[in-house]
């Protein structure tokens, strides 16, 4: 008998548009392939730590900032588990702290994920300097360094996708 390509699904949730695209692509595909799906969100305090070695924030409003992050991670959380209790799709979740590629691949480890999902950026047309920020570069750190397979979700129709599922 074949083994599964993927029995369990981490989904890499960082507040942006791209990210629920990423959990509804992953919502779909639990329906259709009965896998397992874990959302994580990173508090990036690796950035926060040399902001404050640097003298960009001072102690105090760095751990504010840390606060009101781990609140908008778990806001966002809560609703993508929103969003897979509406399909019948149960999403386990966790907030984690720490450099978030780092903390995505032992997230990935932990739940012996066969497949990550990231949100995909699609570059402005319009635009001809490609944006290099956190995000993107932990993007890139995750799919260099995964142990397992990784899935950039840019589907164009997810929302109408998820919506008619």
């Amino acid at each position: 008998m074949i083994k599964p390509l993927f029995q369990n699904v981490l989904i890499v949730i960082n507040g942006s548009e791209a990210s629920i695209h990423a959990a509804q692509y992953g919502i779909l595909m639990a329906k259709l392939y009965r896998c397992n799906l874990k959302a994580v969100y990173v508090v990036d305090t690796a950035t926060l730590k040399q902001l404050t070695l640097s003298k960009f924030f001072v102690a105090d409003e760095s751990r504010m900032y840390e606060e009101n992050l781990k609140v908008d991670g778990q806001r966002y959380l809560d609703y993508v588990k929103e969003l897979g209790q509406a399909k019948g799709v149960k999403i386990e979740t966790e907030l984690r702290t720490g450099a978030v590629w780092t903390e995505v691949i032992v997230a990935a480890d932990e739940m012996k994920a066969g497949l990550i999902l990231l949100g995909g950026y699609r570059s402005d047309m319009n635009s001809s300097v490609e944006k290099h920020d956190a995000v993107s570069s932990s993007s890139h750190e995750i799919i260099m360094n995964a142990h397992c397979s990784v899935l950039v979700v840019r589907e164009k129709m997810i929302e109408q996708l998820y919506k008619l599922a």
